[in-house]
């Protein structure tokens, strides 16, 4: 009988590892400063919250979930014994990549185990590969945080779908995105009820500690802060404006408010408010697909990678933001895909891959390019933001395939 040849786990963990590193190191070598968050934002931040000074999202409202200020308090904390040989920045960049790698390595080990199977490896080595072509930005953004959150979580709805929704829920007060999975996950799964309360149970206390913290008004003000942005230029639906940009008649802006890069053109703050309720009808017309899929005794596996995937594509593609650390919200549903059907994930997989790399192309390597609204850059990124309308698309159309047999009569 001939044997099939398998990949052994040290090499999938020595490429995981090299991954990480050539990604850290990467982020100081690209132009366009791709840590600059880290140290300009995030850094401040837990200074200024360790240091008796205002707490973002406590005593001030803030962009983020609260909770985000916690993994970079303990990037912080891991960045003290590095300052006598780095200084306060370098430190803390290094403390941040330190953090992100070994988050990433404890969810690459839930991933493959001891003996993983074939599709577990597949999902490995996507990883690897997203993380290269992606880039420094796939390490040096807070979604990081959330992304191996994400996986560990995913991995664990059938088996420990409580802890699993903690997980997500979690990862969802750190950055929104991660709520998605819970989404698709209540509706997909069996125990939908001892996950929704797991959610419930999360949030409500998140919100008991900030108002025992001096929390008000603040405690939803990553929700508020959003309606002030305007049409960031890597958005989707910013791509026609930056052709109107390369011609001359819509002009790039930076937003100090915002620390982005906006669109200012005619008719752009018309599309920016529409964006906010189109993305809640789409993302309400998927849940609903995937709640009479469910409904008709679709399994958890066929059902919840799709389900899940097309929820994140409709958060990114509807955006009024596109920010390039987006692309990493992908990686995790495609590796649960993987995991759990993974013939029919190979063109998502396909997707993702190509989008990170042209990503990176944008940002990093030619952003500097992109905001002189050259042709070039701007084609790359109209590209880009073509294929992530295909992804949406693709994933939509599995979830409309999935296979749904008969009304279920028993669901938890």
């Amino acid at each position: 009988m001939r044997r099939t040849r398998t990949t052994p786990v040290v090499v999938l963990w020595g490429a995981f590892l090299l991954a990480h590193l050539i990604t850290a190191v990467a982020g100081w070598v690209y132009p366009s400063q791709p840590m600059g968050d880290v140290v300009l934002v995030y850094e401040p931040w837990a200074s200024a919250a360790l240091s008796g000074g205002p707490v973002v999202g406590v005593t001030e409202t803030w962009v983020y979930p609260q909770l985000a200020l916690v993994p970079m308090l303990l990037a912080k904390g891991l960045a003290a014994s590095l300052v006598p040989l780095l200084g306060v920045s370098g430190a803390y960049l290094v403390g941040w990549a330190l953090l992100v790698a070994v988050l990433d390595a404890v969810a690459f080990g839930v991933l493959l185990g001891r003996s993983p199977s074939k599709p577990r490896r597949l999902a490995g080595w996507f990883w690897c590969a997203a993380l290269l072509l992606l880039g420094p930005i796939a390490m040096y953004r807070i979604d990081a945080i959330t992304v191996p959150l994400a996986v560990i979580g995913g991995l664990w709805l059938a088996t420990r779908p409580i802890l699993a929704t903690t997980l997500l829920t979690v990862g969802a007060w750190i950055k929104i995105w991660p709520g998605a999975l819970v989404l698709a996950a209540v509706v997909a799964g069996r125990a939908r009820m001892r996950m929704l309360l797991a959610a419930v149970a999360v949030t409500a206390g998140v919100v008991v500690v900030l108002l025992l913290l001096g929390a008000d008004t603040e405690i939803f003000g990553f929700l508020t802060e959003q309606t002030g942005r305007g049409l960031q230029i890597e958005a989707v639906a910013a791509t026609p404006f930056l052709w109107l940009a390369v011609a001359g008649a819509a002009r790039i802006q930076y937003s100090f408010e915002m620390l982005t890069f906006q669109i200012a053109a005619p008719g752009a703050d018309a599309v920016t408010a529409l964006l906010t309720p189109l993305m809640v009808l789409a993302a309400a017309a998927v849940t609903v697909i995937g709640a009479v899929k469910a409904s008709r005794g679709a399994s958890f596996p066929r059902l919840f990678p799709p389900l899940a995937l097309a929820l994140v594509a409709v958060l990114i593609v509807t955006n009024k933001v596109g920010s390039p650390q987006f692309q990493t919200w992908l990686i995790a549903p495609v590796i649960l895909w993987i995991v759990f059907d993974r013939l029919r994930a190979r063109g998502s997989a396909a997707l993702v891959l190509i989008l990170c790399a042209l990503t990176c192309l944008v940002y990093p390597l030619s952003y500097d390019a992109l905001l002189r609204a050259e042709l070039l850059p701007v084609l790359v990124l109209t590209l880009r933001n073509l294929l992530l309308l295909v992804l949406l698309a693709v994933s939509i159309r599995a979830l409309v395939r999935v296979p749904a047999p008969r009304p279920s009569k028993t669901r938890e």
